[in-house]
């Protein structure tokens, strides 16, 4: 009926709900297969429910695609016609598993599930981490073999237990839409005010999938919603601005210490510290995403100082993503301010070849394993070690690519980490690479 780019390696069947918009997100039952023009942030609620989903538009990076891995079901994208050629009601079967095309068949297709024992397993050299954001499936995850979390989404916590924008919880009296300041008032029922409610939501969040992977690291992205996402939460309209390109706006670092949302940021540091102190969880790291400037980390490094979570103090990590050519360019500067970098091969590869990867147009000229994104990444590994920091990747290309984890394996990266339907795969992958590199080591050194 449709095809596009396959998500994950699942199969699902469902009866299939298309969703024109946000105002019908009610008209979706819970088993159901979504299908949309597209998803944002505030679709969440609804694609955690659903078996399996299929979008007109989007690449392996977009939004749609990123939640699927996470939640571990299938997804089709930029299947181009989907809405039109899918009926809402007729049952359909969600195809994962036959490569890079993802296919939507007519009816109840037969399938079998190859399931994987996973205790035996062991630990490459290379730490295997996990990308995580939704603390419902926190401690289930947790049960594949791991070495922590390498990237937890504070958005998806946000999006989903919060809804609110920060601002807007702290002063509804500025938000216009009266129907927005009714939702809020239903929010902060109960709970003395909007800071507490924010700071209590956020750090019961984190703090859930911190106790699911104690005692090993889990690095806690701060909030890097683009203001179109932002302006997507109750209340959000009233302080965001309106911006031609999100993806290089107001957005990570550059909104922290700014006047704008530094009341925001104020509230994610105070829940993160709850988490670190009041829940005793010292195995959350800290991570600051889209850092532009060496002066930007400085500013948000004394901000976050001033807010409880100065560097160093109880123990406190704090990396950076590295995801900017800046960040590569300038490493040896940035170095010096952070403890570790985690390179987001996503937008590195967007930055570095000037292709938007929202963009299904130009989608063709995306690819991490183009020369110039490797030698990038190959210079910022090179600069972790030459600064005695730690070095990781989030991005999705070495659970999209064998090639890339093995590239990032004879780099010597420290850890990469990957979404959770991958673990398995990439962890044999990467194993066998090691495996190999050593018996080359060994035979290199026998030689006369």
């Amino acid at each position: 009926m449709a095809s596009g780019r396959s998500v994950g390696e699942k199969i699902a069947s469902g009866r299939a709900r298309v969703i024109p918009d946000v105002a019908h997100l009610s008209d979706f039952q819970p088993g159901e297969v979504l299908v949309a023009d597209t998803t944002t942030p505030d679709w969440e609620p609804v694609m955690k429910t659903a078996a399996a989903i299929v979008t007109n538009r989007g690449g392996r990076t977009c939004h749609a695609a990123i939640i699927a891995r996470e939640l571990g079901i299938p997804a089709v994208v930029g299947a181009g016609n989907a809405t039109s050629v899918v009926p809402s009601g007729e049952t359909v079967t969600v195809s994962c598993a036959e490569g890079d095309a993802g296919k939507v068949y007519r009816g109840a297709v037969p399938f079998h599930v190859d399931k994987v024992e996973v205790g035996d397993i062991p630990r490459p050299a290379t730490q295997i981490m996990i990308n995580l954001g939704n603390p419902d499936v926190a401690f289930k995850t947790a049960f594949l073999p791991n070495d922590g979390v390498g990237l937890a989404r504070m958005e998806f916590v946000i999006n989903e237990s919060i809804r609110a924008h920060p601002l807007a919880l702290l002063h509804p009296e500025k938000v216009k839409d009266p129907a927005a300041r009714a939702a809020i008032a239903r929010l902060l029922s109960g709970d003395a005010d909007g800071a507490s409610f924010f700071v209590q939501k956020l750090s019961e969040g984190i703090g859930t999938i911190a106790a699911a992977f104690w005692p090993k690291p889990v690095v806690v992205r701060m909030s890097d919603f683009k203001s179109n996402e932002y302006a997507s939460l109750i209340g959000g309209a009233d302080f965001e601005p309106d911006e031609d390109n999100p993806m290089l706006g107001f957005r990570g670092a550059s909104r922290y210490a700014h006047p704008a949302y530094a009341e925001g940021f104020r509230l994610e540091c105070l829940a993160m510290k709850r988490v670190r102190e009041d829940m005793g969880l010292s195995n959350v790291i800290l991570m600051l995403p889209f850092v532009r400037r060496v002066q930007e980390a400085d500013a948000v490094l004394a901000k976050m100082a001033e807010y409880g979570l100065a560097r160093g103090e109880a123990g406190l990590q704090i990396y950076a993503m590295c995801e900017i050519p800046n960040n590569v360019i300038l490493i040896d500067q940035f170095a010096r301010r952070f403890d570790g970098f985690s390179i987001g091969s996503n937008d590195l590869t967007q930055l570095t070849l000037g292709v938007d990867r929202d963009s299904e147009i130009v989608a063709f000229d995306y690819d991490e394993r183009d020369d110039g994104v490797k030698e990038m990444i190959r210079l910022a590994v090179q600069g972790c070690r030459r600064n005695g920091i730690h070095s990781g990747l989030c991005g999705q290309a070495p659970s999209d690519y064998p090639e890339m984890a093995q590239y990032l394996v004879e780099l010597g990266i420290d850890s990469m980490s990957l979404n959770p339907d991958t673990v398995i795969a990439t962890t044999r992958h990467v194993l066998d690479v090691e495996a190999r590199l050593k018996k080359k080591g060994s035979s290199e050194q026998q030689q006369p």
